[in-house]
């Protein structure tokens, strides 16, 4: 159905950003509530973490079938049993009574939300005329990015003020009426005899899931230092290989067609939001540690200093939305860019004493920088795509955000591991009696360095401040990732191009 022809428009638009807003808010609500989880659930805090981890791994693999499935079983189909699915297994997970059962869930819930999020970028680039494309590309970063952002705030309110499990029954009043809506409004998509391809899938499925579950777990394990991760990565490695080799020599129709890769476009802001991740979900997985933890804020304070951040990327996914078309696209990538450099290096300078605002309002920067990113590269992603490519696309495209943000949260949380640890060696080795430095911060404490009392309060102040220059090191490594990405511009064309025509199509 052409765009201009598509009934309902905003309907469709409310249908397909409720779903995938759920979607994308499970992957951070989750967090705050562990604790409680594991207590009730009868699990230590090493194994309630793979509540995360199964759901990451359910929908890394099944993202990219994105593309088989709309083929397969029409968009308005796989969208209303993904919905469906994802809420039944909401339900169950708020339901379930020990470790086993929610893990099963868990991984149930994740494989039916994975296309959510690509399907809801293909449904709405295929609906909307390419003049409104980028207002489109807006709302659904900004629901891309609303999930992260709330996340930890929603669940720590619901958890305090009710209980753990209503993170997952909240689901299920969106949930229904984003089913009701979609399944009134959505337009169905031509289905095509597609037949999937077992052996790729399989391959594709194997290389995901064992990266996906290196990254989540190796710091953890102690990444190369357990044989348990070098064999995930060999895995990994092994199975990417024989995949593309299968894929680029098969001559059945592959699980999912790397050829989209050929278009530059895509490439080039495929690269550029899969470095992305460590930024964005880097930062938002580093900065709950540095305020709560550090400078002991409860959870609703620390997530209201963080919301600012939030709105200030949704503020500019806006004004990126309506620029489009307007100004050079590279322009508004690259501003967004340095925007976000910069509020992460001023964050790297940041102390224990500082006040709310001096994390508030780098956060601004770095948020009106991600948004101004977001919005350009979601549009170039499929803009020179045909259409019948485009679910495909968006699946591939969304599994990259996906494994983006596992690397950078794995990243950040090895560089703040390794580094909390050479810093408390470093500061510990000036701890001593004659250090006149010493003397004058026991000072006021009336203390002395040969008090246990005393030795206990200096080594948890070294910790701390350890700690925090551990996220400094963190804040400045996301600076430079920002920075790194800037040669990427020169790989994206100038201008939100209209979609490939078919071959066969070309008229005139």
């Amino acid at each position: 159905m052409p765009p201009a022809d598509a009934p309902h428009r905003g309907l469709i638009v409310l249908a397909v950003m409720s779903a995938a807003v759920l979607v994308v808010l499970d992957m951070t609500i989750v967090n705050v509530a562990m604790p409680h989880m594991a207590g009730a659930l009868g699990a230590s805090q090493e194994e309630i973490s793979w509540v995360l981890t199964s759901y990451l791994i359910a929908s890394a693999v099944v993202m990219p079938l994105t593309g088989f499935l709309v083929d397969r079983f029409g968009q308005r189909r796989v969208l209303l049993v993904s919905i469906a699915g994802f809420v039944a297994a909401s339900a169950a997970c708020g339901l379930a009574q020990n470790l086993p059962s929610m893990l099963i869930f868990r991984t149930i819930q994740g494989a039916f939300g994975a296309s959510l999020v690509p399907l809801s970028q293909a449904i709405l680039t295929a609906t909307t005329p390419p003049e409104q494309r980028g207002r489109a590309m807006a709302l659904w970063g900004m629901g891309v990015m609303l999930g992260p952002v709330l996340g930890p705030t929603l669940g720590g309110w619901l958890t305090q003020t009710f209980d753990w499990r209503w993170i997952f029954y909240i689901n299920l009043p969106v949930g229904v009426m984003a089913l009701l809506i979609g399944a009134r409004a959505v337009p169905e998509s031509a289905r095509l005899p597609r037949v999937l391809d077992w052996r790729g899938a399989g391959l594709a499925a194997v290389a995901i899931a064992a990266l996906q579950l290196a990254l989540d777990r190796g710091n953890l394990d102690g990444w190369l230092g357990s044989p348990f991760i070098v064999g995930c990565f060999a895995l990994s490695v092994l199975a990417f290989i024989a995949f593309l080799v299968y894929a680029l020599t098969t001559q059945r129709h592959p699980v999912f067609n790397l050829r989209v890769f050929a278009d530059r476009n895509f490439a080039a802001a495929t690269a550029i939001i899969g470095v992305l991740g460590l930024g964005m979900f880097g930062a938002l997985a580093v900065q709950p540690l540095m305020l709560e933890t550090l400078l002991d804020y409860p959870a609703l304070t620390a997530g209201w200093v963080m919301a600012p951040r939030g709105l200030a990327s949704f503020l500019a996914m806006l004004v990126a939305g309506r620029l489009i078309g307007r100004v050079d696209t590279r322009l508004l990538v690259g501003s967004g860019m340095v925007l976000a450099a910069a509020g992460s290096h001023y964050l790297a300078g940041l102390t224990l004493d500082m006040s709310p605002w001096s994390a508030i309002w780098p956060g601004l920067l770095q948020g009106a920088g991600m948004g101004l990113m977001m919005v350009p590269l979601s549009a170039l992603a499929l803009s020179t795509l045909a259409p019948a490519q485009q679910a495909e696309a968006a699946g591939l495209f969304s599994l990259m955000r996906t494994l983006g943000s596992s690397v950078g949260i794995a990243v950040v949380a090895s560089v703040v591991s390794h580094e909390t640890q050479l810093v408390w060696h470093r500061l510990g080795a000036h701890v001593q009696p004659y250090n006149p430095a010493l003397g004058s911060w026991l000072h006021p404490l009336y203390g002395t360095p040969h008090d246990p009392a005393t030795l206990a309060t200096i080594a948890a102040e070294v910790a701390r401040q350890a700690s925090m220059q551990a996220v400094l090191d963190a804040y400045t490594l996301i600076a430079w990732s920002f920075i790194a990405m800037l040669p990427l511009l020169l790989f994206l064309r100038g201008g939100v191009s209209k979609p490939a025509v078919p071959a066969g199509m070309e008229t005139g």
